[in-house]
């Protein structure tokens, strides 16, 4: 090669550079989209928008949340798996879309183990069993007294067939041995609302819905579906401490981006994560909301969704519940 050819190349190469470096600078300028499967104002979109600020700092670039609701998150869940904009958009990924779509329906739009790669856990919302001031029960013992005392069994309120707080009344009933019938709302706010009313009188709930209302004394909790008591809650004793055994629930939520988005990116991602969850304005709102917060590596994320669908599968199926 001579002098004459190199410096051809040379030129061209640099001219090239910079035709296209205007357009990287100009794709890590942009926003990153942060999709999330549920209407603005609530529980879901509330995490995103807190989480998204605080890795907004670490990342140098603006987090800008998408809600598309619909479909048990399913609509969401196909925009992003089908999305080619590596690194420009990510997703939360919840019990829904992860643990009980793929059960819940025939076919879906998506494929929950192979469309998504796991950034991390966000956080988990502790399920209560809630029952309104009514009910003659303050316990657990007492509340199955109750509701075997009620000729045609109970009612028990949820978020929406097929979301977390009916699958925990489905592991609830199977695993009590109690009459239940399942009542679905759209959505937790007018459940936590009929349930406030007197409509109905028992419900299983997620924390960040119910909190208020217990502080308040308008709901009792009869008991929590976690390993251990809530710190926001210390007073509400588990339901395994009385004596209901292997009976634990979680609405969580993880990040995900597309299948396809380079390694360097998700690891830049997941590492900003865990700087957002360990910052002070984060933990602040999860406290306020409720929430648990869930550290770790794309890996374990990966292995809890795993866990967690086989988990609930057992419970769909032997429950029969299908939505399509």
């Amino acid at each position: 090669m001579n002098l004459k050819q190199l410096s051809r190349r040379t030129l061209l190469g640099v001219a090239f550079a910079a035709a296209t470096l205007p357009q990287l600078a100009a794709a890590d300028e942009r926003p990153l989209e942060w999709v999330v499967g549920y209407a603005a104002g609530g529980g879901s979109d509330a995490v995103a928008r807190a989480v998204g600020d605080a890795m907004s700092k670490t990342l140098g670039r603006a987090v800008v949340v998408n809600n598309k609701p619909g479909a048990a998150t399913n609509i969401a869940a196909q925009y992003v798996a089908t999305s080619k904009d590596y690194g420009n958009i990510m997703f939360t990924a919840d019990f829904a879309t992860l643990a009980a779509n793929p059960w819940l329906f025939k076919k879906l739009p998506y494929n929950a183990d192979k469309d998504f790669i796991p950034v991390g856990m966000l956080a988990r919302f502790p399920m209560l069993l809630v029952v309104h001031p009514g009910v003659p029960a303050k316990n657990y013992k007492e509340f199955v007294e109750w509701a075997k005392s009620q000729a045609n069994g109970i009612s028990y309120a949820s978020a929406g067939n097929g979301s977390p707080h009916h699958l925990a009344g489905e592991l609830l009933r199977e695993r009590s041995g109690l009459k239940m019938q399942h009542v679905p709302y759209r959505g937790a706010a007018p459940a936590v609302q009929d349930l406030v009313g007197g409509m109905i009188q028992v419900g299983l709930m997620d924390s960040a819905s119910v909190q208020q209302y217990i502080a308040a004394g308008k709901l009792r909790a009869i008991g929590v579906a976690s390993p251990a008591r809530l710190q926001v809650m210390p007073e509400v004793p588990t339901l395994a401490e009385q004596g209901l055994k292997d009976y634990i629930a979680y609405a969580w939520q993880g990040l995900v981006v597309p299948a396809g988005t380079p390694p360097e990116t998700v690891m830049k991602l997941s590492q900003a994560l865990q700087v957002a969850l360990d910052s002070t304005a984060v933990k602040a709102r999860f406290q306020v909301l409720a929430l648990e917060s869930m550290k770790g590596t794309p890996q374990q994320m990966a292995e809890f969704a795993r866990n967690e669908r086989q988990r609930w599968g057992k419970v769909v199926q032997t429950a029969g519940i299908q939505l399509d």
